[in-house]
C-alpha cells in the first residue's frame, strides 16, 4: 500500500475552506480510479490535509503521472509551505500480530 499525505496553510488568495472545497471536488473522481483504496480531505483546525491510499507503488505511479494529478499538484503550489508526503507500507497484520505479541512470553 501507498498512502500520499499532503498538508495545507491557506493564503492571502486561498482560504482553508477553499483549498478543501477544491480537494474535496478532486477527490470524487480519484476514489474511482484502479487502485484507488480511499481518498479524503478535511480541516484540522486550520490546516488542510488530503490523503490518498493505492493498493500499489504501480497504481501510485499511474496516479502521479496523470493529467488530474497535475491539477492536484496545481491545489498544492497554490498553498503556503505545502507538506507533501508519500508512505510506502510493506507489511500489514491483523489480530494475528495481537496474538503473536502476546503469546510470546519472555523467559
Amino acid at each position: 500500500m501507498v498512502r500520499l499525505t499532503i498538508a495545507l496553510s491557506e493564503t492571502p488568495s486561498r482560504s482553508a475552506p477553499e483549498l478543501l472545497d477544491a480537494l474535496r471536488f478532486l477527490s470524487v473522481s480519484t476514489r474511482v480510479e484502479p487502485g484507488c483504496m480511499a481518498c479524503s480531505a478535511w480541516i484540522d483546525p486550520d490546516i488542510v490535509y488530503y490523503v490518498e491510499d493505492w493498493v500499489s507503488e504501480a497504481d501510485m505511479r499511474r496516479r502521479v503521472r496523470s493529467d488530474r494529478f497535475t491539477s492536484l499538484l496545481a491545489i498544492v503550489e497554490s498553498a503556503r509551505d505545502p507538506c507533501v508526503r508519500f508512505d510506502f507500507v510493506t507489511v500489514t497484520r491483523g489480530l494475528d500480530y495481537i496474538a503473536e505479541v502476546r503469546n510470546d512470553v519472555v523467559k
